[in-house]
């Protein structure tokens, strides 16, 4: 069971749908994502996109329910030192060590009687 009470494959894809309407959104900003479910040892980054020449580090959270809160309210302080962490071993894992780079959070709120809500908030780390 994933947190939640909610199979694991079940929150897989649930997750899954989010980042794709997460990719979706960024691509109709001019975005270009670079990557996707990027793995190391220290754990995943969701999404890696170009912003111009900003490097963007995305965090997707997507939710059913907002009964725990919003989505992005999932990323805290320990969370955010993390993705940090997960954005330099990136840019040093592909050659970009002193790139410029930043990282967003964009919540999926998808209620099963409404249309999915995203909610990006930039440069919370």
């Amino acid at each position: 069971m994933a947190a939640g009470g909610m199979p694991w494959a079940q929150a897989r894809e649930v997750g899954d749908s989010g980042e794709e309407l997460v990719c979706v959104h960024l691509e109709s900003l001019g975005w270009q994502v670079l990557e996707r479910n990027w793995r190391c040892s220290d754990g995943e980054l969701d999404i890696v996109a170009a912003d111009g020449p900003m490097l963007v580090f995305c965090e997707v959270k997507t939710r059913r329910s907002a009964r725990f809160g919003e989505p992005v309210e999932a990323v805290g302080p320990d969370k955010a030192r993390r993705l940090r962490t997960l954005a330099w071993a990136w840019l040093e894992e592909h050659g970009r060590r002193g790139s410029a780079f930043r990282i967003d959070v964009v919540g999926v709120l998808r209620r099963h009687d409404a249309e999915p809500v995203l909610t990006h908030l930039r440069a919370v780390a």
